[in-house]
């Protein structure tokens, strides 16, 4: 289920907007043509390339309820309900919000540079053992993803858990205004958007807005091992709470006792001394991610075995920390969804510190967005993986080249490989890698190394 209202309900959710129709009941919207949209509202988007007004038509066959149009569109359709707005999309930012406003329930922000989707998983999985939970779908974390997901959400809802994403500034605190959160997370601060936030320092600034919306009394969960979170948060006047997680026992809440394994993790922590928690997901910094998620499930009033048992029906989003394994016995470390250089490092730190394979290897595609420091990000992961002692890195992309040039110094060139023809890295690595082996995968989204992964699963 989804939004369930009558046209008439949606014009006095979106000021100045106008039925021109039927007063239907409409079950959800889309803002794609293309799918069924029996019961729905269409929206259409206008972007950089396309205005999607030109699908109008389409949308109306495809069994829209109604359609939303912007009143600069000439052709407005005559055979279908239609909602006239100024601007559609600010319509459907306009429709989340009021829809939140009617809605009786909890929210949880969160943001960070690494770790949004894990720690929305491990958060989702915990509170579900109290609650009716709504969550963020894949990467639908913007300004038009969070109202998405927002309006995808079930009325009976009480707790809806929503990604936040940016690439600048002034886009967290938007959807945090939008969203009024009654708790936030702020995962951690990485070097993604280097380029157009500058600097560390910039993007701690940027996440950090995800507090201008935050609900009065409520709580604010940051990355107690960050400086930059601990400084911004200083000496303010502050009408919320704000409470530290991480892996040190300067922050609020921390393990006391980590057990890794090839399955997760066993961890105890220093508020629940007599609990073990277990955790089906792999690394050391999706516990610090956990941490987090227990903080905002104390705020919520879970108690400690509903913590416990929620996390044992933990769901991950695929291609994050996922462990397969191949017919002849290579294990792969599927984390192929995105990288940064925070990510890498915790990706490659637990990797090395698995037990029991013959030959461990890495498949690092580039990491993007980084600014004018990308060259040397990517040589200090190259300098890491030679730390670590893996015995093979096959690079693929321009970037990631500079982390091979650096391990060049350092290990057998035999055994460092770089590539801009990913199907040469992956006919190479297949004639390469033999049972028993670990090989972690790791880049970001628009390399798509997903395609070594099941070259490794289905031929390895």
């Amino acid at each position: 289920m989804s939004i369930v209202r009558t046209l008439s309900q949606i014009v006095n959710m979106i000021p100045g907007s106008e039925l021109k129709g039927e007063d239907l009941t409409i079950n959800g919207v889309s803002t794609d043509s293309r799918v069924d949209l029996n019961g729905k509202l269409f929206i259409p988007l206008i972007g950089e390339k396309f205005d999607a007004h030109q699908f109008l038509p389409q949308a109306i066959e495809n069994g829209a309820s109604a359609v939303l149009c912007s009143r600069k569109f000439s052709n407005v359709p005559t055979n279908a309900s239609v909602i006239l707005v100024d601007d559609t999309l600010e319509a459907l930012q306009k429709l989340s919000k009021s829809y939140l406003t009617e809605w009786d329930g909890k929210i949880v922000g969160i943001t960070g540079s690494n770790g949004k989707t894990s720690t929305k998983d491990i958060l989702t999985s915990i509170l579900s053992a109290k609650y009716k939970v709504h969550k963020t779908q894949g990467n639908f974390n913007n300004h038009i993803g969070l109202p998405l997901t927002v309006l995808a959400m079930a009325e009976d809802t009480e707790v809806a858990v929503l990604e936040m994403g940016m690439s600048n500034f002034g886009e967290i605190e938007f959807l945090s205004n939008l969203a009024e959160p009654d708790a936030a997370i702020i995962t951690n601060i990485g070097e993604s958007h280097m380029q157009e936030l500058g600097s560390r320092a910039g993007i701690a600034k940027a996440k950090l807005e995800i507090a201008n919306g935050l609900s009065k009394n409520g709580l604010l969960v940051i990355n107690g091992d960050e400086p930059l979170l601990i400084e911004g948060t200083k000496d303010k006047n502050l009408v919320y709470t704000i409470e530290t997680f991480g892996l040190n026992e300067s922050n609020d809440v921390f393990p006391t006792f980590i057990e890794m394994n090839e399955s997760g993790s066993e961890f105890e922590i220093n508020k629940a001394k007599d609990v073990r928690f277990k955790l089906g997901v792999l690394g050391k910094h999706n516990i610090s991610n956990t941490m987090a998620a227990i903080a905002v499930a104390r705020k919520f009033s879970l108690t400690w075995d509903e913590i416990s048992s929620g996390m044992q029906n933990l769901e991950m989003t695929k291609m994050r920390m996922e462990l397969l394994k191949s017919e002849n016995g290579i294990t792969i470390i599927n984390d192929a969804y995105n990288a940064s250089v925070t990510s890498m490092k915790a990706a490659l730190l637990f990797a090395s510190e698995l037990k029991g394979y013959n030959r461990k290897f890495v498949v690092f595609g580039d990491m993007l967005e980084l600014g004018d420091q990308e060259i040397a990000f990517h040589e200090e992961i190259g300098e890491e993986v030679v730390n670590l002692h893996f015995d093979f890195l096959y690079t693929f992309g321009p970037l990631s080249k500079f982390a091979a040039t650096s391990a060049f110094e350092q290990m057998d060139s035999s055994r460092v490989k770089s590539f801009e023809d990913k199907n040469k890295l992956i006919e190479d690595l297949l004639q390469q890698v033999r049972p028993n082996d670990l090989v972690l995968v790791k880049a970001s989204r628009g390399m798509k190394l997903e395609e070594v992964v099941n070259a490794l699963v289905n031929q390895g």
